[in-house]
């Protein structure tokens, strides 16, 4: 869907503003149709604030049915082919459009239990996570009762949709929805940033290792972010710094560092993860820097 800006939403006729944030909500263009009457919006978060108020009004027989028409992660919606293109988008995002047979049993026995003692399907703001997240949040979230999950999964609706405003709608604020995440690498041997140090990112899970990206650190010593304008999923990550072949390049013997691994967990999606290395051929030094 083509980004649409602020100011032409608010001057656009009431079935052209409803008609470009209609699926924001999902499967419910009646929260749009309830605000296009309070413009002009004065930014972003002013917009989806009057949206999530719409829904925060409502009976809560009207919010449970909001929940109901939500569909299951990796759920029968999902096989048909039927789920909104955003929904769609959202779970493959996570990976779960494919999913081992193992991955795919246990979603279901899990949106199950879920389903019997809520009677509403498993919300989950699906960009915020990594797959094994999900299934922890699945498993903590199945502990409580059902007044707590009820505001829980709506907590959920309102990070999906500032997530999908923000992707569909452009203004002068932004939304907080993004991480940030990238590494500094400075050669305390000859004190110089380490230019073209080779980085590689992996997701880690129970499955083994994911590649996500292959940089080179630049003349400033950094790397350009791995995650931007965007939330970073929640779950564990490896770095690996070729450090090694960096000192390598000028010939003689081969450094005492070779591969550099840094594994590292991720528990703030919205986050600034700014990841600074410090590094001579024979040790090294890491932490998260701001």
């Amino acid at each position: 869907m083509p980004v649409i800006s602020l100011d032409t939403l608010n001057r656009a006729s009431k079935p052209d503003f409803v008609a470009a944030l209609g699926g924001v909500f999902e499967h419910s263009p009646w929260v749009a149709e309830a605000v296009v009457d309070r413009r002009p919006f004065a930014s972003l978060a002013a917009l989806h604030e009057a949206m999530k108020s719409v829904v925060r009004a409502k009976t809560d027989e009207e919010k449970l049915a909001l929940l109901r028409i939500h569909p299951d992660l990796a759920g029968k919606a999902a096989q048909a082919g039927t789920m909104t293109a955003e929904s769609k988008s959202e779970q493959g995002s996570a990976g779960l459009d494919h999913l081992s047979p193992a991955e795919f049993e246990r979603f279901q026995k899990l949106n199950a239990a879920y389903a019997k003692k809520f009677n509403f399907p498993f919300i989950v703001c699906v960009r915020r996570h990594t797959k094994e997240s999900i299934f922890r949040q699945f498993e903590t979230r199945l502990t409580h009762g059902v007044a707590k999950e009820y505001e829980t999964a709506l907590d959920e609706i309102f990070r999906i949709t500032a997530l999908r405003l923000d992707q569909r709608v452009s203004a002068p604020d932004r939304l907080s929805v993004h991480g940030f995440m990238d590494v500094h690498v400075i050669d305390i041997q000859r004190g110089v940033p380490a230019k073209g140090l080779r980085v590689e990112l992996y997701e880690v899970s129970g499955n083994g290792m994911h590649g996500l990206a292959k940089v080179a650190v630049n003349a400033q010593g950094v790397t350009a972010p791995f995650f931007e304008d965007r939330p970073i999923p929640i779950g564990q990550y490896e770095l690996r710094f070729a450090v090694g072949d960096y000192f390598g390049k000028g010939g003689g013997d081969p450094a005492f560092l070779d591969t550099v691994p840094v594994k590292f967990f991720v528990a703030e999606a919205e986050g600034h993860y700014h990841i600074p290395l410090r590094i001579t051929s024979s040790m090294y030094t890491v932490y998260r820097g701001w």
